[in-house]
């Protein structure tokens, strides 16, 4: 019981953190279209800053917590034999990158430095629908 506990935690901070993924470049899309110093830049700029700070960065520490949890501490993974499971764990290394990614450009715009462009930012949107894709697929079908 505790251990389908833990899983049910796991997949619901997944999915706050993918929620955030998912929803921050596209706040980064109507920022960059948005004038330097406007009010809707400063507005943009709370609602980054609160969606990484309070939802992302949580999510994605207690993601983390559980996940190697289940896997090492319950010993869900067989190490020696779960490829998938490696797999596995670069692709989500790579979201906690593009996650890393997010912090600086949200820097950039919160001082006024953002010199990426709305459709730059449009094409990062769905880099994490692909990671997301991938680790999905991963996880319920094994195929390694």
């Amino acid at each position: 019981m505790t251990y389908l506990f833990l899983k049910s935690l796991h997949v619901i901070f997944i999915i706050a953190w993918m929620a955030g993924l998912l929803y921050l470049p596209r706040l980064f899309v109507y920022h960059a279209g948005a004038g330097k110093g406007s009010e809707m830049s400063e507005t943009f700029k709370v609602m980054e800053r609160r969606l990484l700070k309070l939802i992302m960065n949580p999510a994605m520490i207690v993601s983390w917590v559980l996940g190697l949890w289940l896997a090492f501490g319950v010993g869900v993974v067989e190490m020696s034999a779960d490829f998938w499971f490696h797999a596995k764990l670069t692709l989500v290394i790579v979201m906690t990158g593009f996650h890393m990614a997010l912090g600086k450009w949200r820097k950039d715009f919160e001082a006024d430095r953002n010199t990426k462009s709305a459709r730059f930012f449009r094409f990062m949107n769905e880099v994490p629908t692909v990671l997301m894709v991938a680790i999905v697929i991963l996880v319920i079908m094994k195929p390694f």
